[in-house]
């Protein structure tokens, strides 16, 4: 009689990769610990966590502290901190009106960072990485630079295949199949790995990690500028698609009589809840920026009856979207990031007003509408986490002298 395979058993060394892995994670999500919190968070004995933690010590990939003493008896405990300058990754941010970059250590750590703004043009895709390549240069000089480097994280305004960094579409950028990720190794050292990948999602997986979402397993991440970006949280993990498509939820069709959108659609959401939509119901031209979405803000601050009209139009949309995404994902957490969140003190009545009406009952008693802890950030430091995962999955391939500091090709 032939025996059903049950499974295979774990080697040790696969063993001892694999809580490694655990033990990086727990640091850098969570920031400095005892061993005795280590114990008690990874059920890994104390044995263990004392061999691992050596191993990461001599790495310079974590250190030991002694804390401050408290005022009681005892000897203060001994601190496990992540070295941010142990391993960093360069982040970017693509948006249709600014351009960001970011030196973030293990931890979670901005060592340093810069952000631009530019014209919403459509710009060529090789002029937006030569710009990102002279705002990095700075930052690629500071001493922190010299760690172990991980990676590149790009996130951008777009739909994008996560293999390979192919942006499928980003029709606010007026890109179509364009190979970001081939271009960033390009300008930079061909040797470091590029992750690109949607900035609503990145902005979720920031907030989820270090934002207004930490703690959440159900989460609904909605970002709002010139275009609309969602990303969604199902039991504590990104839903990102079977390519890295998931989440385009600016361009769900939500008015069957509305405007044409970028993407070359009818009525999608973003035409009704956008910047555009914004500062064309209060007159002014669609695409005047940042600046015409601020004095707008302003006159509905000071009671302007069209900037008021304007900004509650918004709202009522911004409600009437969110009711289906409610029904369809079940979220116990909506964060609203960007513009939404912004305007969420002044709209929120509005917001809630819609869902009341056409979300389903009994998710709706469960979901609550917050605004992004992270601000304009949260892709940016999302990119970082990205960038940061090779070496949260398996710590043990960089527990090796350090590698040569990010050159910029050509340099």
């Amino acid at each position: 009689m032939l025996l059903a395979r049950v499974g295979t058993g774990l080697r040790s060394e696969t063993v001892r990769r694999t809580n490694l892995s655990v033990i990086i994670r727990e640091l850098h999500f969570g920031g400095p610990q005892s061993r005795s919190a280590l114990v008690g968070r990874t059920e890994l004995t104390r044995s263990a966590i004392r061999s691992l933690i050596s191993e990461l010590v001599s790495a310079d990939l974590v250190a030991e502290v002694r804390a401050a003493p408290v005022g009681v008896p005892g000897r203060p405990s001994t601190m496990v901190c992540p070295n941010a300058e142990g391993a960093v990754v360069l982040a970017l941010d693509i948006t249709v009106d600014s351009l960001a970059a970011a030196l973030i250590g293990l931890g979670g750590t901005i060592l340093a960072s810069a952000r631009v703004d530019r014209p919403p043009t459509h710009l060529e895709p090789s002029e937006i990485v030569a710009d990102l390549v002279s705002l990095a240069e700075p930052i690629l000089r500071e001493p922190a630079a010299a760690g172990r480097f991980i990676g590149i994280g790009v996130a951008v305004v777009g739909v994008v295949r996560r293999s390979d960094g192919l942006v499928s579409m980003a029709p606010n950028l007026g890109w179509r199949e364009i190979p970001l990720g081939r271009l960033v190794a390009a300008a930079f050292d061909g040797d470091a790995p590029v992750a690109v990948a949607n900035e609503a999602d990145l902005g979720a997986l920031a907030e989820l990690r270090r934002g207004a979402a930490v703690g959440a397993d159900d989460v609904l991440f909605v970002s709002g500028e010139v275009g609309v970006g969602g990303g969604v949280v199902v039991d504590g993990r990104p839903m990102i698609g079977a390519a890295g498509y998931g989440g385009e939820i600016g361009h769900m069709p939500v008015n069957p009589d509305g405007l044409p959108c970028r993407c070359g659609s009818i009525g999608c959401w973003e035409t009704e809840v956008g910047e555009g939509a914004l500062l064309r119901h209060a007159g002014r031209r669609p695409d005047g920026g940042r600046e015409a979405v601020d004095a707008v803000l302003a006159d509905a601050a000071a009671g302007l009856p069209r900037a008021v009209a304007a900004l509650d139009e918004v709202g009522r949309w911004l409600g009437v979207g969110l009711a289906g995404l409610v029904n369809v994902f079940d979220p116990e957490l909506i964060v609203l990031g960007g513009f939404f969140g912004r305007i969420l003190p002044r709209v929120g009545e509005l917001v809630d007003r819609e869902l009341d009406r056409r979300a389903l009952a009994a998710p709706r008693s469960l979901v609550c509408v917050v605004p992004a802890k992270l601000g304009v950030d949260a892709p940016m430091i999302g990119a970082g986490e990205l960038a940061m995962e090779p070496l949260l999955a398996d710590p043990a391939r960089w527990l090796l002298p350090r590698r040569p500091r990010l050159e910029l090709a050509g340099a």
